[in-house]
């Protein structure tokens, strides 16, 4: 008979290494009867086995430690920065802790960077046999998705109002939702019927299934201009009509990463200021877990998107050339030069490792940029997501001028449906003063320029119904 990680939680097993231990042991067993029965008695009384030859790992695990907090290295692991003098101060010091980590191999951080929680947004981290939920973020596999279609550009003049309100029809944001969402096959996973957070989820992540968050998520028209003629798209070099969106993982993702959070920081004792750099073990349950479920929060997000971008299809009445599609705030299992397996994590950093395409994108009135992955060694093999804030929400709130934002939105020939100024453009950095910082990371091969753009946001700020 064999014995799994549900019979030991039964016998009162906590979640962590010592189920781990005790599996090992169990299932190296040719009496598996005997080995729970006294299973059974050690998670009552470990202390009566710290001696034992056999189940002594098993017992320290679960004896209470004197000190259970884990120290930082005295000093960081080597990490390069990109556009330094760009990146306000508490980013800078966020990286330094992660890189004090004893768990770190190696980190960057893009030009895009700035103060987030654990890992900065921007941040690129990899470690060994280990898994941060915060250092892959709230909103796992969060992502653009870019649409071109054989379409004039000229349409966003001509046919303006129909494609507003074709935005309007066909997407949805924050907490509102499609009255008959789209089924998917990512909706019948196995994860939904194995893991009992998961199945919990079920029914919200189908009733939001197709739809995008609020913040800095996105739909919207623009134009996308092709400078390659030998990018991978097999388009000519011109202009073409296109859609991109931005968004997650939307309940699901942000639950899974609220859920392990907890765990990691119960199971990996840190100091304050490292607390939420707590990771969970890839050898554990929980870790294992964690990462099953990230990347069915990955898998969903990247359903989301086809969704949207399935409905926008229906209502061009057009056939795609081509789709782009990277994301970021996910964790994932890649080589270092020596060969080694580690875990990368970029939390708000895209990969761009040699040949991998990605977008990214600026400010509503800036344009961004389709790339391909240099594969730089010191950037593990990544680059920025984004033009990155230049400040905060509360600070574009509370200092931008309504009337201005909107008479520079008007001036750069932007339809905005909905948007907080939290979003205006001057809240972001200068998208060329990015891509300045990362030649070495990337190649340019195309642009998006946007111009009909929809956001969940303040309605005192919207300019449409």
């Amino acid at each position: 008979m064999k014995i799994d990680a549900k019979k030991l939680l039964e016998l009162g097993y906590p979640q962590g290494k010592a189920i781990g231990i005790a599996l090992d042991i169990a299932n190296s067993s040719a009496n598996t009867d005997e080995v729970m029965k006294t299973l059974k008695g050690v998670v009552k009384r470990p202390e009566e086995y710290i001696n034992d030859n056999v189940y002594s790992s098993v017992a320290a695990e679960l004896l209470p430690k004197e000190d259970a907090t884990i120290a930082l290295n005295n000093n960081p692991k080597a990490y390069k920065i990109y556009g330094s003098e760009g990146i306000e101060d508490g980013a800078l010091k966020q990286i330094e802790t992660a890189m004090k980590l004893p768990i770190a191999k190696a980190g960057a951080l893009m030009p895009d960077a700035h103060q987030g929680y654990g890992l900065p947004i921007g941040g690129v981290l990899a470690t060994e046999n280990a898994v941060i939920p915060y250092g892959v973020g709230v909103d796992i596999g969060c992502r653009m998705c870019m649409t071109i279609y054989d379409l004039p550009a000229t349409i966003l003049e001509d046919r303006k109002e129909d494609l507003k309100k074709m935005l309007v029809r066909n997407t949805e944001f924050g907490r509102a939702t499609f009255k008959k969402p789209k089924d998917h096959e990512i909706l019948s996973h196995h994860l939904f019927e194995e893991i009992d957070l998961i199945k919990s989820l079920k029914d919200k992540a189908f009733r939001q299934i197709g739809t995008s968050g609020g913040g800095n998520h996105f739909v919207e028209f623009g134009i996308t201009e092709i400078l390659d003629e030998n990018s991978e798209f097999d388009l000519p070099i011109g202009k073409y009509l296109a859609v991109l969106s931005h968004s997650g993982s939307r309940g699901l993702g942000a639950t899974i990463a609220n859920h392990y959070t907890r765990l990691a920081m119960e199971q990996c004792k840190l100091p304050q200021e490292a607390k939420h750099l707590a990771w969970l073990d890839l050898n554990t349950e929980a870790g294992q877990e964690y990462w099953m479920a990230m990347n069915l929060a990955g898998d969903y997000a990247s359903a989301c998107h086809h969704q949207i971008h399935e409905r926008m299809a229906v209502g061009l009445r057009a056939t795609p050339l081509a789709m782009i599609e990277n994301h970021h705030n996910f964790a994932w299992k890649e080589k270092d030069a020596e060969g080694n397996e580690v875990i990368v994590h970029r939390k708000g950093a895209t990969p761009a490792g040699k040949g991998v395409l990605g977008i990214i994108p600026g400010s509503m009135t800036a344009p961004g940029y389709i790339v391909r992955g240099k594969g730089d060694e010191a950037s593990i093999n990544s680059a920025a997501h984004g033009a990155g804030r230049a400040m905060s929400r509360t600070r574009a709130k509370n200092t931008l001028n309504p009337k201005a934002v909107a008479k520079h939105l008007h001036e750069k020939g932007i339809e905005l449906i909905g948007s907080g100024l939290d979003e205006a453009p001057m809240a972001y950095k200068n998208i060329d003063d990015v891509m300045g910082h990362q030649k070495d990371l990337v190649e340019v091969l195309g642009s998006f320029t946007p111009k009909i753009v929809r956001m969940c946001g303040d309605e005192k700020f919207m300019e449409v119904d």
